[in-house]
Order: structure tokens, then sequence, then C-alpha cells
């Protein structure tokens, strides 16, 4: 069932997050502004994560606003620390009694013109920012989200993960590593589930590249034909706690065209 969203767009049903908690890391950029206001108008308790505190807090203020009555909160966590999120996931798992998604929204670009010129300090930098907090996270909601029973761990990716190019070696490579951590944990779900369906789904989003209204704004005259607007991919977000665990687990779900 569907529902059109005021710019046009359609929403799904949100049956599967009405009462569920779910926390959101990079919590405080576009798309994760986005997320939190589709999550909490889905009726579910959004727990959010960033590094930047001010942003964060808007973010949190946002969507409280926009969803009166939506529980919606916000902390400054250290995903580069595995003892933080840990103590993260303990903490949301105590005030609440259950986590039932992460989604990993945590990211940054870094790139040349050509091969040649790939600065390897970029490597450095999004090792830990693209590989290192989903380690991290991963590791720490595991549990969490297997007792759930309808968890759901999803890693927003870019198609260039499969297809990367010559000037983004190092952030085509960060991201395809990402995506093998994420679809080993979805191969650990499925072995927990043994002959059941798996206690949690681990998926990957993949979006060639994100777009929001204040790109559109500040490039009045570009198309951003292919890239997905945040909206969209806060729907797609949702939307996967409509399906069974079993269809979702270890599925790269493209919300672009396959290369």
């Amino acid at each position: 069932m569907t529902s059109t969203r005021t710019d046009g767009g359609t929403t799904g049903g949100d049956g599967g997050l009405d009462g569920a908690v779910v926390a959101v890391a990079g919590a405080a950029g576009p798309a994760g502004q986005a997320a939190l206001l589709r999550l909490a108008e889905a009726g579910a308790t959004v727990v959010a994560a960033d590094a930047d505190a001010e942003r964060l807090a808007q973010a949190v203020d946002a969507a409280r606003f926009a969803h009166g009555g939506a529980t919606v909160t916000g902390d400054t966590v250290d995903l580069l620390d595995l003892a933080a999120t840990r103590e993260w996931v303990a903490r949301t798992e105590k005030e609440f009694g259950r986590i039932d998604g992460l989604v990993h929204l945590v990211g940054d670009w870094r790139g040349s013109a050509h091969f040649a010129e790939t600065d390897l300090g970029d490597w450095d930098v999004l090792h830990n920012l693209l590989i290192r907090t989903v380690q991290h996270t991963s590791l720490a909601f595991q549990g969490a989200l297997e007792r759930s029973g309808n968890g759901r761990f999803l890693l927003i990716s870019a198609a260039g993960a499969s297809n990367p190019t010559a000037g983004n070696a190092a952030y085509s490579a960060s991201k395809a590593a990402a995506e093998a951590w994420t679809l080993a944990l979805a191969d650990a779900f499925r072995k927990t589930g043994g002959e059941s369906p798996p206690p949690a789904a681990a998926a990957i989003l993949v979006v060639k590249a994100l777009v929001n209204d204040q790109m559109r704004k500040e490039r009045p005259n570009a198309k951003f034909k292919t890239f997905t607007d945040v909206r969209d991919l806060a729907d797609a977000i949702a939307g996967t706690w409509n399906q069974p665990t079993e269809e979702v687990n270890g599925q790269r779900l493209w919300l672009t065209p396959q290369p």
C-alpha cells in the first residue's frame, strides 16, 4: 500500500516501523535529516548520532517539530571507538527495551582528476569514515538486531563500488570493502536463523549520488537526472521493514540504474 507525498512521490506502508526503535549513524547531513523525518513519521523511536553536535541538535529538533509526539533523541558518539559504540548500543537498548535497526549514513568523498594523482591520504580518511565505522556499528549492533526478531542493518553505498572510475580509486575501494563487510553480517544473520528466516537483515542501498533541495537551489540549471533524492532514499530505508527479513538480507537494493 502506498500514499502520495506532498512533493509528488510515494511512500510505502509503515506497519513494520510503528513502535520500532531505529538508530541512525551520520544523522546530521541531508540524508540523515530526511531519514529522521521519515522514520519519525512512520511511528518509530529514532536514536540519532553524529559527530557534529550542533547540526545533530538541529536535525533532531526538526524531526520532533515535524511530527509532534515523536520520540527522537540525539547523541554525539565516536564511531571510531568500538567501546563507545558498544556503550551507545547498550544505553539505547536499556532505555528503550529494544533496537530494531541501524541506518549507516556516515560518509565522505575524496577523489582526484586522474588515477596517478590519487592521494593515499584520502584512503586513510575514507578507511576510517566508510569502513571502520561500519565495522564498529555492525559488531556492536548485531546482537541487539537479532534480539529484535525483525532488525535491519542498512548501509548506504554508491554505484562506484562495483564500477570504479580512475579518479575514485580510494572512494570506490572503501565503499566496496564496506559492502563486503555488510554482506558478511548478512551471512551471520542467515546462520543465526538456521532453518528459519534470519532474525535480522543486513542490506545495501545503492545510489549513484544524492541530491537535496539545497543543492537544487544552489544549482538551478543542473538536472541531477541520475541522482537519488534524499527523501526517496528515506522512503526506501523505511520500506525495508515492510518486507520479510529473508527477502532483504544480503541484498543490494538499487535506487539508480544498475551498471
